[in-house]
């Protein structure tokens, strides 16, 4: 066997990226803990990885978001409607324990709820996750008692979610484990967190992504269908893998993600729509009839308008808003002069989703920052866009609080919020426009810059093109191309990952 001296260089495994060398803003924050890594830092050769030190530190940011819910946890939910939204601590949890039939020990979709909710709204792997919360829940002492317990067991099931994503994010992009930071350190990562179980679908979604970029066609396919059974958005995942595999000729490796998604969904769901139907269909009747509600362009519309639009019009143009992105990421992946990394399309798409929405509730940025922190890796861009996303975090509970108050100094008003709205928008689709544009500039892309093609993409990394449109199909003699070769990652190795 040689000895690493006589390993010829080419056969060297690339050491991982740091931002706190490559990104300006990084290199700046780094000064808050002396300074950026040097050479002889130990991490990476001890206990220390980068892996473990991202986990760590989105465990303890989780934390500090459990400590800015402490005003409401000690009576704001409970006493008071609009105090919960001047502490901006409001979280669905507590309000759903009994709301939702827990405390009474109903079973989700099998009993029927009283008042105006008659079935849980919610998708049924959500809803195993909140049943098995309620069962760890202690059934004495008060109502009140309860909630916060049922609060609690549910932040901790969070937080390991929380800590999954962290994880697989860090290891998603085998070069780039430190990106993982991002979404460690993301503000509305930190304040949306407890407020709804979204956690779950997420975590789901970057296990998902991580067996992808591992080669793992099957396993991404089972993990995503779990995730659907938890949330919707997981779904149109399938449609850039549809356009991306097309492009490079991947059918089969579509075909086994698309089984085992279909598969996996199945086997949650099948049980609760055999034997309770009604109540497994509650979601997608109360997505179908529910109106215009927070956080959209469509609220915008509806209360500047003497003539605002019916449920089914919304329904029906928001649709038709969708599948017009849907045709323009089609043609953006087909005509771009190299085929567009994995997580660029997935961003686009849930993007997509979130802004022609008819509602945005503040949680739903958590769907986006993981994808987010793939696509677009670059600390200046995610912080101006978390900036917009605490914007509106803070602009939608200081409007509740104005309207439960009746107070016309206290809280936002209905054109402040407005403002809030537009923010979220923007912000948002900035961070689409910086994408797009490195997705048409593939020079520009800090993923690539690196040396990298596509490590998320697993199958698709390095993989020839069979099918392109438009200038792709010639691109010119002079046109940019990157002649570092891809890295070979399907072997599950994480040089920077340790055993962890």
């Amino acid at each position: 066997m040689p000895s690493a001296e006589s390993t010829p260089p080419s056969v060297h495994e690339p050491d991982p990226v740091r931002p706190t060398k490559d990104d300006e803003v990084a290199v700046a924050g780094s000064e808050l803990i002396g300074g950026p890594l040097g050479r002889r830092a130990l991490i990476g050769a001890s206990w220390w990885t980068p892996v473990r030190i991202v986990a760590l530190v989105a465990i303890g940011m989780f934390a500090l978001g459990l400590v800015q819910k402490a005003p409401c946890y000690n009576g704001a939910w409970f006493f008071g409607a609009s105090s919960q939204y001047t502490h901006a601590c409001y979280s669905d949890i507590p309000h759903l324990y009994q709301g939702r039939g827990f405390a009474e020990g109903l079973v989700p979709y099998f009993d029927k709820l009283p008042g105006d909710m008659d079935y849980l709204e919610y998708p049924v792997l959500t809803g195993v996750f909140m049943e098995v919360a309620a069962w760890l829940t202690p059934g004495s002492g008060s109502i009140q008692h309860q909630e916060q317990w049922y609060w609690m067991v549910n932040a901790g099931m969070l937080m390991v979610c929380a800590a999954v994503i962290a994880v697989c994010v860090s290891r998603t992009h085998a070069r780039r484990p430190w990106d993982g930071l991002l979404i460690a350190l993301a503000p509305a990562y930190l304040l949306t967190a407890t407020i709804n179980w979204d956690l779950l679908a997420v975590a789901l979604t970057a296990a998902a992504m991580l067996m992808w970029s591992r080669g793992r066609a099957p396993a991404f396919g089972v993990l995503l269908g779990l995730a659907t059974a938890a949330k919707l958005y997981p779904v149109f995942l399938l449609g850039p893998l549809l356009v991306l595999c097309w492009r490079a000729g991947k059918w089969r490796e579509f075909g086994q993600a698309v089984g085992g998604a279909a598969v996996s969904w199945l086997v949650v769901n099948l049980p609760v729509m055999l034997f309770a139907f009604e109540g497994w269909s509650k979601f997608y009747r109360f997505s179908q009839e529910r109106g215009v509600d927070f956080g959209s362009f469509w609220l915008i519309m509806a209360q500047n308008s003497s003539h605002p639009l019916s449920t089914d019009t919304v329904n029906t143009l928001a649709t038709a808003l969708m599948l017009l992105c849907c045709v323009g990421i089609a043609v953006l992946t087909f005509t771009a002069p190299r085929r567009p990394r994995f997580a660029q399309l997935a961003f686009l798409i849930v993007a997509a989703f979130i802004v022609t929405n008819k509602v945005y509730s503040p949680q739903y940025v958590l769907w986006l920052v993981p994808l987010a922190v793939l696509a677009r890796p670059k600390w200046r861009d995610f912080l101006i866009w978390q900036a917009c996303e605490v914007a509106y975090f803070l602009g939608i509970w200081m409007y509740l609080a104005y309207t439960t108050s009746g107070d016309a100094h206290k809280g936002l008003p209905t054109d402040g919020y407005h403002w809030a709205i537009a923010v979220h928008l923007l912000g948002t689709l900035y961070l689409c426009a910086v994408v797009v544009r490195d997705i048409l500039m593939p020079e520009r892309d800090v993923v690539r810059r690196a040396g990298d093609d596509d490590p998320s993409g697993g199958v698709l990394d390095g993989a020839e093109d069979v099918f392109v449109l438009g200038a792709a199909a010639h691109p010119p003699r002079h046109a940019a191309h990157f002649d570092t070769p891809p890295v070979e990652w399907g072997n599950g190795r994480d040089p920077a990952g340790g055993s962890l």
